[in-house]
């Protein structure tokens, strides 16, 4: 019982972080790249409040994949729209990656000096260490797994987004055209996977997440 309160205490705040910095970064992209429709609506700001969408929050934090407010993108802004839309697009699975990066480091680093110290069994201190390397490999692992969930090359993932933009025109159109119905039929067959299916497409996932944080992993045991 404990350690479901620790680790549910504890992935709430990376919930949070890893759904804000996404957003940011399409709008702070957005805005580079000659859009300044995020900016002007508050969205380029590191507040959790602005971006959060409570049922894609309590779906992260129960299925390990949500969503965020979408930030609004103008593309009559750009000079490339499709060029620009996809860059966008992948800013938010980029700043994933980098904090999964991050949050390796701080993993990896904790766990070296914490694995020379001993404790009391059970001690106050035990369960600080315990909560912060549970804090840092969840960090890692939820960024990551955030980002590559979000490169599914389908609506309304930011895949898509980057996936569209090397199709033609009029293939482009006609995908956009059924973007809502793709969208739903794409969740669909996430939740009948997940409950009935054997959980084949979260399982595929999970596999590319674990080796992308092993490979992290093992470039700091180089390190440490």
């Amino acid at each position: 019982m404990i350690d479901y309160i620790i680790e549910l205490l504890i992935t709430v705040p990376i919930i949070l972080i890893a759904l804000t910095f996404h957003e940011c970064a399409h709008g702070f992209i957005a805005y580079k790249l000659g859009d300044s429709t995020a900016k002007e609506m508050g969205r380029l700001s590191l507040n959790p409040l602005h971006h959060i969408d409570i049922m894609g929050a309590i779906c992260m934090l129960i299925c390990r994949f949500g969503w965020a407010k979408p930030v609004p993108i103008d593309t009559r802004h750009f000079k490339n729209p499709k060029r620009d839309m996809a860059l966008s697009a992948l800013a938010g699975p980029v700043s994933n990656l980098l904090l999964g990066f991050f949050g390796c480091f701080i993993f990896a680093l904790s766990s070296h000096f914490l694995f020379e110290m001993t404790f009391t069994s059970k001690s106050f201190a035990y369960w600080i260490c315990y909560a912060w390397l549970l804090f840092s490999y969840n960090f890692a692992w939820l960024n990551i797994s955030l980002a590559i969930f979000n490169l599914i090359p389908l609506p309304p993932l930011d895949g898509s987004r980057i996936f569209l933009s090397f199709l033609p025109p009029k293939a482009y159109f006609k995908v956009m055209r059924y973007e809502r119905e793709i969208a739903i039929g794409f969740f669909v067959i996430l939740f009948a996977d997940s409950r009935f299916l054997g959980g084949y497409i979260s399982g595929g996932l999970s596999y590319i997440v674990d080796l992308i944080f092993n490979a992290m992993m093992s470039l700091f045991s180089l390190i440490f």
